[in-house]
């Protein structure tokens, strides 16, 4: 008899409609870090997932920033645990753009101003 393969649970906070929030059961082999499992959950699940990355598992770009369980971290080098179910959130503190993508680009680096008209 064959075990079932372990599986990591990320609950998964939405924007549209706000305060959804999605569940997916991910194979742990493939969720070594949440950006692992995300991606595979954008992969297989629901393409229309918001999450950004650039730098995949190297934490030198910075993009990737969320919230998992309550906490700040950086979504390439969080580690999952097998068998373990787990909140993800966009950062609190910052605009919410879609889903996990926040502007996380100080005020004087953004490309256009904010629709109020006036820089940070």
């Amino acid at each position: 008899m064959t075990r079932p393969a372990p599986i990591v649970q990320l609950r998964v906070q939405r924007s549209d409609p706000p305060g959804r929030v999605d569940a997916f059961e991910v194979p742990a082999d493939a969720a070594a870090s949440l950006l692992d499992g995300l991606r595979w959950v954008r992969s297989h699940c629901d393409n229309s997932l918001g999450i950004r990355y650039a730098c995949i598992n190297a934490n030198a770009c910075k993009e990737c920033m969320m919230r998992l369980d309550g906490k700040t971290v950086y979504a390439c080098t969080a580690r999952l645990e097998p068998g373990r179910s787990y909140e993800v959130g966009p950062l609190l503190n910052k605009p919410l753009l879609r889903d996990l993508i926040t502007d996380i680009s100080p005020g004087k680096e953004r490309l256009f101003p904010d629709a109020g008209g006036e820089d940070d």
